[in-house]
């Protein structure tokens, strides 16, 4: 890195720890503080009910407090990162941004605690009387052999988790990198002779941790910088580093290499010449883990070994080993069931967890955010990302489910899968909202055509419906595309052999298809030659003609393009026996919950009776999730206090709905505060329709409204969009927008999934 590039890099991290304000942490209560009645409450003398029940059980801590989900991240900044001793102040930054992990990743709260103090004992006795502050101990950052003495003495007399992330977190995340890079190479733990550089915490924790995946204690050679741990030398030896004493005469890292299968680093930048790995077993396997310039750099690595396993411990280089795969979801998982350790079958649950993990089809979300990747098993592909969001879920359930087993866990789980889901639900916002749409979806076995069969988006959504769903996808666009993009994008699928495709460019069908469409538009002004071209070029107009045709149960569209251009093309060819458009209703899944939005895309200025139909729709939707629909016709006027267009439209339509006597609560019209606030809206309307809940559907008298409030929900406010859904099509057709993710695509494939009879 040239020195000008040094400079505005430093500088740039310098600035994000400084602005707009210092650190990177902050503390925020989790109810509210208004009024006498909340501080009163809050304090004295309501807080005394709370201390007087965990007086009498003191696991009931976790009920009234924050201890049953905080964690103390404890140094004394004695070994910090790869800047040594630099003292507990100066490592303050590195804890804190060890919290933020925590929160980030698995919703962890954490307090950083920097403690002056070097010698083991009296540290050790420090973190024990942490004990009823805290659920959970990481201890982070304490030199060997301190960091083994403290760890030892905390866990022998406390009663909550406390584990080492420089030791096992990183012998956990090269547990998983070895158990895939020797599925990948064909080897056995019990076969490989491995040879490792460094006798630190880390190094000997991960020599420890293969010992129990299988590998023999007799097949292990350490070296350090006094070169290789043998039986009889007294230099800088420690109980552990001795018990990876080798009875030989060999005594160099150079002498030892020779055959070895795995080498594993954790020691300092040069130590592996090419010339080593020339002569380790065929296809050698590399772990070159110190940072940030590991023992050997993988291109040397390659000249020496071409067809070598190479991980390091950089971001720029595939096989990341980051302890970020680890820690936040194995104390995700002893936290939920109250396990008072982490133990041996924990760490290999986790290790089992990342690994099958990486050897699963990539998530969409993790493909987005390390584009440009290849992301599929293999060598470069030895462990999932740490932005992959099935983490939490796999390894953290996978930890509960061994911590239940081993009989450490005091509030063991009654549904390890509905825990699970709940931990998907977690960093999947929509699904928990969408799990009763894909329960009805379960039920049936409908064909999903898709549009734009050539995204990968689509790809993505059609791979998880095979795996997840009995819909079967069916996608336009060339397969010689469609095959290359499924394969760069890591994805198993292939087509005409798991799915069907429709080949605009080359189909059996097409004049079918042309005459089809010719027979529906003849009047319309279109030709046969336009019919033809169109069934050349048009996917959305091949898609509905093959829901028409009832070769296609639903149509997904919209991926690219304008939503009204695919609107018009689904109106003309599907809008028929009876069913028309109706409106277009946005669900943004937001912290307090679900929230509708209609209609967004359909009608620009709905007539009253349009309103009233959009109304009806939302409220059959609203259904499908299980939900109960509160429904807010909402305008400029509030309750008839201003004469507008809007007010006298929404009034009309409200009129309307009276004379239907429809099943359903609604109330308008109202200002959007005044739907979503209770208290605003009893001090205008008292006996409001509506009563003391806020309304969960937001219907406007034009989609410039109701499309303004979609996107500042969904860029200004967080809100994650499902959606939108095309009403009043009977599922035959759903129009989606170019900002889709696969999720979004897989969350629309569950609702056109749903038969009309299972929501009315």
């Amino acid at each position: 890195m040239d020195e000008r590039r040094q400079d505005t890099v430093r500088q740039a991290a310098l600035d994000y720890h400084e602005l707009p304000r210092p650190g990177k942490l902050e503390v925020r209560a989790t109810k509210p503080l208004a009024n006498g009645r909340d501080l009163s409450l809050a304090y004295s003398p309501g807080v005394a009910e709370a201390c007087l029940e965990i007086k009498a059980d003191p696991a009931a801590a976790s009920r009234y407090t924050a201890r049953g989900n905080l964690v103390a991240v404890v140094s004394n900044g004695t070994a910090v990162l790869g800047l040594g001793n630099i003292g507990p102040c100066a490592a303050k930054p590195v804890m804190e941004g060890k919290a933020v992990l925590f929160k980030k990743f698995a919703n962890i709260d954490c307090f950083d605690l920097e403690i002056d103090e070097t010698d083991p004992v009296r540290l050790a006795a420090i973190v024990r009387s942490l004990e009823p502050s805290f659920g959970a101990i990481n201890l982070e950052d304490i030199k060997a052999p301190d960091c083994f003495i403290v760890e030892k003495l905390c866990r022998e007399s406390m009663n909550i988790p406390v584990f080492h992330d420089d030791q096992h977190g990183t012998a956990i995340v090269v547990g998983a990198a070895a158990t895939n890079a020797l599925r990948v190479t064909g080897r056995a733990f019990d076969q490989i002779k491995v040879v490792s550089t460094g006798g630190g915490a880390a190094g000997i924790a991960c020599l420890n941790m293969l010992l129990k995946l299988g590998v023999r204690r007799e097949n292990v050679w350490l070296c350090d910088i006094h070169g290789l741990v043998h039986q009889g030398r007294a230099e800088d030896m420690t109980p552990q580093k001795s018990a990876f004493a080798q009875d030989t005469d060999l005594r160099t890292l150079d002498q030892v290499i020779d055959g070895a299968d795995l080498f594993l680093g954790l020691s300092g930048p040069g130590v592996l010449s090419p010339d080593m790995v020339a002569r380790m077993a065929a296809r050698p396997i590399v772990f070159a883990l110190a940072n940030p310039s590991p023992e050997i750099l993988p291109e040397d690595v390659r000249r020496a070994a071409p067809d070598a396993i190479i991980a390091t411990g950089r971001s720029d280089y595939p096989n990341q080993v980051n302890n970020v795969l680890c820690f936040p979801f194995i104390f995700r998982g002893a936290l939920d069931v109250g396990a008072t350790e982490i133990n041996d079958a924990m760490q290999l649950a986790c290790i089992e967890g990342i690994a099958a993990l990486a050897r699963a089809t990539t998530s969409a979300e993790a493909a987005a955010a390390y584009r440009g990747e290849t992301l599929t098993f293999g060598p470069d592909y030895l462990i999932p990302k740490p932005f992959d969001p099935r983490l939490i879920g796999v390894v953290a359930s996978a930890v509960a489910r061994a911590a239940m087993a081993s009989g450490v866990a005091t509030r063991p789980l009654p549904d390890i899968a509905a825990y699970k889901r709940h931990l998907d639900g977690s960093v999947f916002r929509s699904a928990l909202i969408m799990r009763p749409v894909f329960e009805a979806s379960a039920s049936a076995n409908r064909r999903i055509v898709f549009a734009e069969g050539e995204d990968e988006r689509i790809l993505r959504a059609a791979n998880v419906m095979l795996e997840e769903t009995n819909d079967v996808p069916i996608l336009i666009g060339r397969p010689e595309v469609i095959a290359l993009r499924a394969e760069r994008a890591g994805l198993p699928i292939r087509p005409a052999v798991d799915f069907e495709i429709v080949n605009p460019e080359n189909d059996p069908r097409y004049r079918d298809y042309w005459e089809t469409y010719h027979a529906l538009m003849a009047r319309r002004g279109v030709t046969p030659d336009v019919a033809r071209a169109i069934m050349r070029t048009n996917t959305t107009v091949i898609g509905a003609i093959m829901v028409h045709r009832d070769e296609a149960d639903s149509l997904i569209c919209g991926a690219f393009g304008q939503y009204t251009w695919h609107l018009n093309h689904v109106r003309e060819i599907l809008a028929r026996g009876g069913l028309h458009p109706v409106g277009a209703l946005s669900m943004m899944i937001q912290e307090e919950g679900p929230l509708f939005i209609a209609d967004t895309q359909v009608h620009h200025d709905p007539t009253p009776e349009q309103v009233a139909d959009t109304v009806i729709g939302c409220a059959r939707h609203v259904r499908r999730f299980g939900l109960t629909p509160r429904i807010a016709l909402c305008s400029h006027s509030q309750f008839g206090n201003q004469d507008t267009p809007s007010g006298r439209k929404m009034r009309e339509a409200m009129d309307l709905l009276a004379r239907r006597e429809v099943d359903f609560t609604y109330d308008g019209e109202m200002h959007v505060d005044a739907a979503l606030d209770p208290a605003v809206r009893a001090r205008l309307l008292p006996h409001s329709r509506l009563g003391t809940e806020p309304a969960n559907v937001l219907v406007f008298a034009g989609t410039d409204a109701a499309s303004a409030v979609r996107n500042i929900l969904k860029t200004r406010a967080g809100g994650l969009e499902v959606g939108p859904i095309l009403m009043g099509m009977g599922n035959r057709a759903h129009i989606v927008t170019p900002s889709i993710t696969a999720r979004g695509l897989l969350n629309i494939s569950a609702l056109a999934g749903t038969p009309v009879a299972h929501y009315g």
